[in-house]
């Protein structure tokens, strides 16, 4: 085994069992007393599997389990308890644990459990690092597992800054409409600067309940306020050697503005109720899907803060601007939601695209992936047909009668109507005269007919 197991159980015998056990089977093992020195060592090194039992001092298993799938998600968690309840069960499943296992039980039980989680995840790592291809696959579970396909000049020249930049620790602006992909390019630049295995956090600042929002952020000590029972580490902490994603910035409420203007300035945090400031190393990848600069001008967003978060900025073009795309998207998510439903498709049918490429996609490269998904499910053939894409209602809501201006001619309205079409396929003229229902000849003398004249 490369990594070792860790063992997080606050009684010692119990403790010091496990530890044995599992090292005559040849893992090796570390152990943690509590709640917090788990997540301080697992910040530390890197670890094959995590052992954690429900009832902790200091933090909850269950804490600990939601913490560790956030930082570590590629890390399986068993969950053991004295207390085991059905619900119980049902919610560390749920929270991402990969087993649990009822108290008293004997060692075999736990090595065998331990033995089954292990070879299901490395066989997850083994798949991932028998992938192939241009794509960039991203192990960490917690970080958005897509790939960037594209074939689109300005698509490309963005990945390459993004290379170039990743390595660095300056801070990020990703901005471009919802569906584009900025989460995706965050999860690439964090990749390219060697973070397969470092924590990668991302958090949505409009879901941040405004009284919670800066404990979630930055943490609390116990007894900083009315509920606070235990010290909780806040996100930026969680982060730490690694990168924090901050989707939809723009919603972040004035005060959290200024105390993260303060984290920029001064790389440390403030736990709420804390005594002195906490260093930290994080990469920041800002998030927006509106415009930051008209936020700053309707005082919105703070003009500091802009300035410090757009350091290095990326604005990423919708799917209708990068139409040469669709036909390589469609085929990636072809081959992505066959291999996971076990579906024969293969190929998609050359009107099928068609059907794809005529549409205006404002969910962007979100909306092609869900249609494409539901399209694999419907298809039972190796070819993927209009009929699958399932888009009649879109395309009539899409398709809405061009505006006729009044006096004016059919052969005029007919010229208006084929230099529409060859604008929205990018002047490929085999896809405009699909489109407009007449062969690539007729258009050819056409547009020779509207030269001449």
């Amino acid at each position: 085994m490369s990594h070792p197991v860790l063992i997080v159980e606050s009684e010692s015998d119990i403790r010091s069992t496990l530890a044995r056990a599992l090292r005559s089977d040849g893992y090796a093992v570390e152990s943690a007393l509590d709640g917090l020195q788990a997540l301080e060592k697992l910040g530390k090194g890197e670890f094959s599997m995590v052992v954690a039992d429900m009832q902790l001092p200091k933090m909850s298993g269950m804490e600990v389990l939601t913490e560790v799938k956030r930082v570590f998600p590629h890390v399986p968690v068993i969950m053991t308890t004295a207390n085991g309840s059905i619900e119980s069960a049902v919610e560390a499943m749920q929270r991402g644990a990969s087993d649990v296992v009822l108290k008293p039980f004997s060692t075999e039980t736990l090595e065998l459990a331990v033995e089954k989680i292990y070879k299901q995840s490395k066989g997850r790592r083994d798949a991932t690092s028998g992938d192939r291809g241009s794509k960039t696959n991203v192990p960490n579970d917690n970080i958005p597992i897509n790939s960037i396909v594209t074939q689109d000049p300005k698509m490309l020249k963005i990945l390459k800054l993004a290379r170039d930049i990743a390595p660095s620790k300056a801070t990020v602006l990703i901005q471009g409409e919802s569906g584009t992909g900025k989460e995706v390019l965050a999860s690439f630049i964090h990749t390219h600067n060697g973070g397969c295995e470092k924590p990668y956090v991302a958090i949505n600042c409009a879901s941040l309940p405004d009284g919670l929002a800066e404990s979630e952020l930055f943490g609390h000590e116990k007894g900083a306020f009315t509920g606070a029972v235990n010290r909780k580490v806040g996100k930026f902490e969680l982060a730490n050697q690694g990168t924090i994603v901050l989707d939809e910035i723009s919603e972040m409420v004035m005060p959290i503005q200024a105390k993260l203007l303060r984290t920029l300035q001064e790389r440390t945090i403030d736990r709420v109720g804390g005594s002195k400031p906490i260093p930290i190393d994080v990469r920041i990848i800002a998030i927006s899907n509106s415009d930051l600069k008209s936020a700053v001008r309707e005082r919105k967003f703070r003009e500091d803060l802009f300035y410090r978060v757009n350091v290095i900025p990326f604005t990423i073009p919708p799917l209708r601007e990068r139409k040469g795309d669709i036909p390589v998207l469609a085929q990636h998510f072809l081959e992505k939601y066959g291999t996971l439903y076990g579906k024969p498709v293969r190929k998609i049918s050359e009107k099928a695209l068609s059907v794809l490429r005529r549409l205006e996609w404002k969910g962007n490269v979100r909306e092609l992936q869900n249609v494409m998904e539901r399209a694999i499910l419907l298809a039972e053939e190796d070819i993927l047909l209009p009929e699958h894409l399932f888009l009649e209602e879109r395309e009539d809501r899409q398709q809405k009668p061009t505006h006729i201006k009044p006096g004016i001619t059919v052969k005029e309205m007919e010229k208006e109507l084929i230099f529409k079409t060859l604008k929205e396929v990018d002047d490929n003229r085999t896809y405009a005269a699909e489109m407009l229902g007449i062969s690539i000849r007729t258009l050819r003398n056409k547009l020779r007919e509207y030269r001449e004249n």
